[in-house]
């Protein structure tokens, strides 16, 4: 009895270092700083979770933001995301050593939707390090704020100069630095001020005239930070988010 006493403890000792060191292993990456709906996170462990503000933001993690629901995410190198409503975004990578810029590495999935994005430490020491996927094309980044959306005939409330819905593919545009739209028929940079626009994976990208154009905006109780003065969106004013 007394052994087999023994080993039942060495057993429940091992399944506790293991907890510990799954619980260890979880890479938190970001955190929620603005919520005004419902956000929604999947694990690498199939696990779900309803986020609130606050919530940590694991490698790994796919986030989606349901109807009317806009998200803003800080990562541990200052760069910044925010989702519109029905987005998809993983996070599939995420290093970052202040100590060693050589081992950067950022890689979001765009998976449905769009957002807009302000680069942190890791884009502007290392710009091949940062790169946003999407079924279309691959965005590099050059320590860059940018907007992207993604059009798969769900696109009917975005405005456009024409009143059309936007053509299906990816929407891109850059109020700050530039970034390197890049796929399988070839590459493309565009600089602050243009639009970008990609039909389909085997079709290059291509600069768009500014009326041709979609920007992706933002409201301005998610795009501004009123701790920072620095906003992801393109309004001057600092109202408090819905949190």
């Amino acid at each position: 009895m007394r052994k087999s006493a023994t080993i039942l403890a060495g057993i429940l000792l091992l399944a506790a270092v293991g907890l510990s060191a799954a619980a260890n292993a979880a890479n938190v990456v970001g955190q929620v700083t603005h919520l005004s709906g419902t956000l929604i996170a999947k694990h690498l462990d199939g696990t779900t979770k309803v986020f609130s503000v606050k919530s940590e933001v694991q490698e790994g993690d796919t986030l989606s933001t349901e109807r009317d629901t806009y998200a803003r995410i800080k990562f541990l190198d200052g760069g910044e995301v925010v989702m519109r409503p029905e987005s998809q975004l993983k996070v599939a990578a995420y290093s970052f050593n202040q100590a060693k810029p050589e081992s950067d590495s950022v890689l979001m999935d765009m998976l449905k939707g769009g957002l807009r994005a302000v680069t942190g430490l890791v884009g502007k020491r290392n710009h091949d390090a940062v790169n946003f996927r999407a079924t279309t094309a691959t965005i590099g980044i050059r320590g860059t704020h940018f907007g992207a959306l993604i059009c798969q005939n769900d696109c009917g409330g975005v405005p456009t100069v024409t009143g059309k819905p936007p053509e299906n593919g990816l929407h891109v545009d850059v109020a700050d630095g530039a970034i390197v739209v890049r796929n399988a028929a070839g590459q493309q940079v565009i600089s602050a001020g243009q639009f970008g626009f990609v039909r389909s994976a085997t079709t290059p990208p291509i600069i768009v005239p500014p009326q041709q154009g979609v920007p992706v905006t933002m409201p301005s109780s998610i795009a501004q930070n009123s701790s920072s003065g620095r906003g992801v969106g393109k309004a001057k004013d600092n109202e408090c988010a819905v949190q």
